[in-house]
């Protein structure tokens, strides 16, 4: 496991005012190579967290690292290519991407924890981006 992976999922751990959901936790670690200050990526990747709230959409650890991606890429120009590839790795390694099929409600199979969930992200990034 890397620095950053390590990181983010001390982030998304962190209890009271100092927690971070697992989009913020997965943003907030690139902020140096995304050049936006923590505290902003923070307030983006908000609303973002246990599947936009309810779980019943996309994986806030793959929103965060979806925010990155935008920061990092797009010039003017569609990054359809890079956010879909980025979506594909991280179904591929975490079983889903909706929160609640990785969480397994319905189902009682968990197919990835919120810390994989982060880690992995960092990780795709990590890989792709850097």
């Amino acid at each position: 496991m890397t620095a950053k992976q390590e990181r983010a999922v001390e982030l998304k751990n962190r209890t009271g005012d100092a927690h971070y959901n697992c989009a913020q936790a997965v943003a907030c670690v690139f902020s140096e190579e995304t050049g936006v200050d923590e505290e902003t990526l923070k307030k983006l990747g908000a609303g973002f967290g246990l599947g936009m709230g309810l779980m019943e959409a996309t994986c806030g650890a793959l929103c965060g690292a979806q925010m990155v991606l935008g920061l990092m890429k797009y010039q003017g120009h569609p990054v359809r290519k890079d956010a879909a590839a980025l979506y594909q790795a991280f179904t591929e390694e975490c079983g889903a991407s909706i929160c609640k099929e990785l969480k397994g409600v319905g189902t009682g199979k968990v197919l990835c924890s919120c810390d994989d969930c982060v880690r992995n992200a960092v990780k795709i990034l990590e890989e792709t981006m850097f």
